[in-house]
């Protein structure tokens, strides 16, 4: 049975050799191939290599060489026609049906390439003419080198009715051939048929293996409609399976690891004369999961450059559309947004290659688009709003089809959420308070969890009647030095060995002489003085103190500072788990992720409210100090 090349080539796209080959010889990744023990020889150091891009394997030690056919027929004693029928199947492939019929298709097919070939030269021809020195004019204008013409075989149709035609039927070629490839149109009122392609600089559209099956057309006149012309989709092109220059970049992108794929086939070329020759364009298309295959098989994330207008962005979505339900393990993709009103053909132009090459560099996954997809301009100020985002990326988890994946997402995702939503809290209070009051608690540094260490064990000292209540949430606390880690067990051992605790209560001689230096540099250099004028460096840490606050308000800042405490080794843990999930992901670990988020996030706001009301109440105490009457009316 004879099988036409096209089929096998798609049997080929829609089966990687890896995972064929992996069903039987345990692979790993190696640099851009995967290797393994030979299935044809007994070995213990690997020699057995697989290449995706170049589709086919090869083992040293044996000398054996193929693609996924031969490897069926190597180690399964298949035949040809058995090995094609069984990854058909794989494929999900109807096996073709062996007619006459067939087979006349096929060599009707093969004329048509000629056809186009001959078309091509037609176009090639009419663009060195003499006559038409203006579309080599306007293609030099574009910056397209000598070369650049020569390499992607760029033409002129001629500003006539008919000439492509004539050209072509005076060789021979039917005027039906010309219909089919779409080369000519037939009116419907019954007039003759007349060219598809005028007064254009011609691209031609190759597929993977080189073969012409349409042309792109760029209109020289600046009012013609459209300004680019793609041929119709024939029995040779269908667009949503083709990307321009894929034939092409296909070594460039092995070489390289990398992969851009841009919107038109001008981007594309400009790109390949800068240097980037792994580069492809989808024609203008929305992704097919054909395209997006067949890019995998280049490069495991590729790069997706879109223009920098609103339709730009809005193709950025609709890929990102297509691709969230196909990703997989190890394969995803990279955006570029270039800026406001600039193509990739403009920044090459302006900046040449390392402009592109700076652009390329700062490319972001494809999960970071999602989430400016689904959060820019969004308000999540109301549960309903919060829910129906959750409910959102829910949906979207949902029709992913590899639950690894899937599940990668929705932790990280969740964590995402709960962070904005933290945000949105954080700055409805503020909006509602009007300007933001800074925290009282701690001088320079604000906010470190060295210096909140410092001051909680300062205020131990300072306050021992009134640490006394939160001595077992202090002496669970894992603090960021051993020896910071000591001296509190010294100070909750010394407050704990006190049976009447009072504001003159000095814990410093229950502490063993090893802590007093470093007890000195958090508390104070007078250790051992009037108790009176103790604690000149914590007062410096904490000035609030100097205000002489009453009781309460001390107690309450220990309990927020030893919430800051209990929130930062949450933190730690939930970077410990999340730090896992990179290596050994489990339902178990996502439920984990899951609470330690949830709970960081409500810490986190619990935090913030109790820290702005603090330091409200800050403001009083010193208002008081200074003014007694203006702050018990303020009270009031």
């Amino acid at each position: 049975m004879r099988f036409s090349q096209d089929f096998l080539d798609e049997i080929r796209e829609r089966v990687p050799i890896s995972d064929l080959v992996g069903r039987r010889v345990k692979l790993r990744r190696q640099g851009r191939e995967w290797v393994g023990l030979s299935p044809f020889n007994k070995e213990k150091t690997p020699s057995f290599y697989v290449n995706d891009q170049k589709r086919f394997y090869h083992c040293f030690s044996s000398g054996q060489h193929g693609d996924i056919f031969k490897f069926l027929m190597d180690t399964e004693g298949l035949a040809f026609p058995e090995a094609v029928e069984k990854l058909a199947s794989d494929a999900g492939l109807a096996m073709p049906v062996v007619d006459v019929q067939e087979a006349k298709r096929e060599q009707e097919k093969r004329s048509l390439f000629d056809v186009m070939e001959a078309a091509a030269r037609y176009f090639d021809n009419s663009l060195r003419n003499p006559v038409h020195g203006d579309a080599l004019r306007y293609a030099r204008s574009r910056q397209l080198s000598d070369d650049t013409l020569q390499e992607f075989r760029f033409g002129f149709s001629p500003n006539r009715r008919d000439g492509l035609k004539s050209a072509l039927m005076s060789m021979g070629i039917e005027e039906s051939a010309l219909l089919e490839t779409g080369l000519i149109i037939k009116p419907e009122d019954g007039r003759a048929t007349y060219d598809r392609f005028r007064n254009r600089l011609m691209i031609p559209i190759h597929d993977d293996r080189g073969r012409i099956v349409a042309f792109g057309g760029r209109s020289l006149d600046p009012e013609g409609k459209p300004k680019y012309l793609n041929s119709p989709e024939t029995k040779l092109f269908h667009k949503g399976n083709i990307l321009f220059n894929a034939h092409r970049s296909r070594q460039a992108a092995y070489e390289t690891g990398e992969m851009i794929v841009v919107e038109g086939y001008m981007d594309a070329i400009a790109l390949f004369q800068a240097g980037f020759q792994h580069v492809v364009a989808t024609l203008g298309t929305a992704f097919t999961e054909i395209q997006i295959t067949r890019l995998w098989r280049l490069c495991q994330e590729p790069i997706l450059c879109f223009d920098g207008d609103r339709a730009g962005k809005q193709a950025s979505y609709r890929a990102l559309e297509r691709i969230l339900p196909l990703l997989k393990a190890g394969y995803s993709f990279n955006i570029v947004r270039l800026a406001e009103g600039e193509d990739p053909d403009d920044l090459i132009v302006r900046g040449g290659a390392p402009a592109m090459r700076k652009e390329l560099d700062r490319a972001i996954p494809l999960s970071d688009l999602l989430w400016q997809k689904e959060t820019e301009l969004l308000e999540v100020n109301t549960p309903e709003r919060k829910a129906a985002l959750e409910a959102r990326f829910d949906e979207l988890f949902k029709g992913m089809t590899d639950q690894r994946v899937a599940n990668r997402y929705k932790v990280s995702f969740r964590s995402r959420l709960n962070e904005l939503f933290w945000s949105s809290e954080r700055n409805g209070r503020k909006k509602s308070k009007g300007a933001a009051v800074p925290s009282v608690a701690i001088a320079p540094p604000p906010g470190s969890s060295t210096a909140i260490e410092h001051i909680i064990l300062g205020l131990g000292v300072h306050y021992p009647q009134l640490m006394d209540a939160q001595i077992d949430r202090l002496s669970r606390l894992r603090l960021s030095s051993s020896a910071l880690d000591a001296l509190k067990d010294e100070i909750c051992r010394a407050i704990t060995g006190q049976t009447d605790l009072d504001e003159r209560t000095d814990i410093t001689t229950e502490i063993g002489s090893g802590h007093l230096e470093l007890l000195k540099q958090i508390y104070g250099n007078s250790i051992g003085d009037d108790l009176s004028i103790r604690g000149n460096r914590l007062r410096h840490n904490f000035k609030i103190i100097a205000d002489n606050p009453p009781a309460t308000y001390v107690q309450a800042c220990i309990r927020n500072f030893i919430d800051m405490l209990e929130l930062r080794e949450i933190e730690v843990h939930l970077k410990t788990e999340l730090d896992a999930s990179m290596i050994a992901f489990s339902d178990e670990i996502a439920e984990r992720v899951m609470y330690l988020t949830n709970e960081a996030n409500r810490r986190r706001e619990e935090v913030a409210r109790h820290d702005q009301d603090l330091a409200e109440e800050a403001k009083v105490i010193r208002k008081s100090r200074l003014n007694p009457k203006k702050a018990t009316a303020d009270r009031l």
